[in-house]
């Protein structure tokens, strides 16, 4: 639920398709966390605590945020609200596909993910262990709906927001998520550049 790539990826989306885009983008990011969850529940977890894998993640991971809120920004002179479509109609399919994309490449590309999972989700993983698969199934279950509830939200509120939006403001909110984006790369960059000089 932390602000980055995912959730500017649903803010950008559900202006346009609503309530479809939140399911939509966690079904994208359930596709890269389910295996992510499994490999450290088989062994991937103490790799991912070392400070040489956090570094080049937070280089890399910064690298890709950084291009991602320089093309926010650069479009942002000319980017148009989107006209409105059906809400009950939900995206056409390519735009669902796209959607569901979008939520896997942000997901990849947020260094965050991978320090969340090696450090936090693996704190959670460890107290479900003594249930076994029960009670890994039950911790991935509760944290998917989590995801659901605020990501869909978040889609529900842009779309029934942007009647209050005009093209400059639309223009103002994508600029700031870029702003943003950008801000998110240099701290992991520079956190990632710490943690390689340290190992």
């Amino acid at each position: 639920m932390m602000p980055g790539p995912v959730l500017f990826a649903t803010v950008r989306w559900g202006v346009r398709h609503g309530r479809w885009v939140g399911p939509a983008i966690v079904a994208g990011h359930a596709a890269v966390e389910v295996p992510l969850m499994l490999a450290i529940i088989f062994g991937l977890g103490e790799v991912l605590a070392r400070p040489s894998f956090v570094g080049v993640v937070g280089l890399l991971g910064g690298a890709a945020l950084l291009g991602m809120g320089v093309l926010m920004l650069a479009a942002t002179p000319t980017i148009e609200l989107p006209g409105p479509p059906d809400p009950a109609a939900g995206p056409p399919a390519p735009a669902a596909w796209h959607i569901v994309a979008a939520g896997a490449l942000t997901s990849l590309a947020n260094p965050y993910f991978p320090l969340w999972w090696g450090t936090v989700g693996m704190n959670f993983l460890v107290h479900a262990r003594p249930l076994g698969a029960s009670g890994y199934v039950v911790f991935y279950v509760g944290h998917l709906l989590a995801d659901l509830a605020w990501y869909g939200a978040v889609s529900e509120s842009v779309h029934h927001g942007r009647r209050l939006l005009s093209d400059r403001s639309y223009r103002w909110l994508v600029g700031a998520c870029g702003v943003l984006l950008i801000g998110f790369a240099l701290f992991f960059a520079q956190r990632g550049w710490r943690f390689l000089a340290a190992s």
